[in-house]
């Protein structure tokens, strides 16, 4: 138990640190840091914070381990694969080097400045407001085999539901009606259909 408590503890820090940053306060701490590279920092940051975060987590349940039956396991396994697959099909609709922070360090224009990107409504982004999150949901939950994978399902599942009203908020105050009338005709995570049209 002390385990579970402390690895959410950490959990807490990762979605606080990474909300703070993503604030306009830590945006503008960011960008007087690293100018037209303070997406790649944010990016960074929070990579390297995660990678301690699971690190110290594997450590705390390192002799921990339960059984499960190959049936569940391998239902797991073709969750993740179609986590993968969602992920892969929803990638579609990002440009990579934008949303990692690469196009504005080589533009020479920090984030805040960039012009948004125009709201994806196709592809995956037609079967669920959040792909990329439903695909990784998929996936951690497909791979919880073992306390450690599900105690980390379990944290990042509660990181990405708060994560998401967050980013809702933000996109609504990006696109307005636009954003608006997309919320009420795509499901957030829940797909009302299988396949994009």
């Amino acid at each position: 138990m002390v385990s579970v408590l402390l690895y959410a503890l950490l959990w807490v820090s990762f979605g606080a640190g990474h909300s703070a940053l993503a604030a306009p306060l830590g945006r503008g701490l960011l960008r007087r840091i690293a100018g037209a590279g303070d997406r790649l920092a944010y990016n960074v940051i929070a990579m390297v914070h995660l990678a301690l975060v699971l690190a110290i987590g594997r450590r705390l349940f390192a002799d921990q381990t339960f059984a499960l039956p190959d049936s569940l396991r391998a239902l797991g396994w073709l969750a993740a694969a179609a986590g993968a697959v969602v992920l892969i099909l929803a990638g579609r609709n990002y440009e990579l080097a934008r949303f990692l922070g690469l196009a504005q360090l080589r533009a020479g224009t920090p984030d805040q400045a960039a012009t948004p990107e125009p709201l994806a409504t196709g592809g995956m982004n037609g079967v669920v407001r959040h792909p990329l999150y439903l695909g990784l949901l998929l996936i951690i939950w497909g791979v919880a085999t073992s306390p450690f994978r599900l105690a980390t399902a379990a944290a990042a599942t509660a990181y990405l539901l708060v994560g998401i009203r967050f980013e809702e908020r933000n996109l609504l105050r990006i696109y307005g009606d636009s954003y608006r009338r997309y919320r009420s005709h795509v499901p957030m995570l829940v797909p009302r259909r299988l396949w994009p049209r």
